[in-house]
């Protein structure tokens, strides 16, 4: 069973750190401050650790502090979602659930013209391709259930993106029509969102719907494949140039049922394939609570 995020936050410094870059708007009808105190909250989740490197034995390897190492040779492979909720409201939910992802190749029966059942392949338009290694079709569920104004969130944090520069970012979400629409999983100006945090220390934004993503492939059964290039990903808020490094990558759920959950007011998403540099990772352990 997964825990709770615990920390203490950087509200205080944060503000000052923050506060040129949110005075001038307002995202996803998220009022400035509220929005400044969820990055806040953000930029205190601890870091995740990476894997350990293993000898031929299956041992950890540790460096000469003592420290165990990661493999310098392993990228971008892993989502794991977790729920920040200081107060125990028990209204946000992040988890990986076979079953509700893009399907790019499942079996299934249908009925023929004469009722007889016939296996064939189903493959949703929006996502011909997918992470390799999802055998189960699974799905990334994103939720918070009340209002906006809710100290909590459903995070998502990507694992080994440490050291990088980004040229595309982008994630296939399960929605009718195009991602500004309202049917379907929220897809808002604040949610879900990419917090790119770079070596510099600065917070970038990239929520779904702001700045609109580069590009959008949808499909007649409710998916589509949301990517930002290198022009969309300079449009973040603020821009993340080519020359930025990487520190972190956390995927943020913080919009509700209210107003400031608009269009839709739905307070969930379910997403797959989150695309970091092209390298598509679409399962993870199914360990909900």
């Amino acid at each position: 069973m997964k825990k709770f995020i615990r920390f203490a936050a950087l509200t205080a410094f944060l503000s000052l750190a923050l506060a040129p870059f949110l005075s001038a708007q307002n995202l996803g009808n998220v009022p400035a401050l509220a929005t400044l105190q969820s990055l806040a909250t953000l930029s205190a989740l601890p870091e995740p650790a990476d894997d350990p490197l293993l000898d031929s034995s299956g041992n950890v390897m540790l460096d000469a502090f003592g420290n165990p190492m990661s493999d310098p040779k392993e990228g971008f492979h892993q989502v794991k979602p977790s729920e920040f909720d200081p107060a125990h409201s028990n209204l946000v939910q992040a988890a990986w659930l076979h079953g509700i992802g893009c399907p790019t190749s499942q079996s299934v029966q249908e009925f023929d013209a004469l009722g007889n059942l016939v296996t064939t392949t189903f493959a949703d338009t929006a996502c011909p391709t997918g992470d390799p290694n999802d055998q189960r079709n699974h799905g990334l569920l994103l939720a918070k259930t009340g209002p906006t104004n809710n100290n909590a969130a459903a995070v998502a944090e990507l694992k080994k993106v440490r050291g990088i520069t980004l040229t595309e970012l982008g994630y296939d979400i399960r929605k009718s029509g195009v991602s500004a629409g309202p049917l379907g999983s929220h897809c808002g100006a604040g949610a879900p969102r990419f917090d790119v945090i770079t070596s510099d220390g600065v917070d970038h934004f990239l929520a779904c719907n702001s700045p609109p993503p580069s590009t959008q492939t949808p499909s007649a059964t409710g998916w589509i494949r949301l990517r930002w290039n290198a022009a969309g990903l300079a449009a973040a808020f603020p821009p993340i140039l080519p020359t930025d490094v990487v520190r972190r990558i956390v995927i943020v759920f913080d919009e509700g049922q209210d107003a400031s959950g608009g269009p839709d007011q739905f307070g969930a998403a379910i997403l797959d394939n989150i695309d970091v540099n092209g390298t598509l990772v679409g399962r993870g352990a199914t360990d909900a609570d």
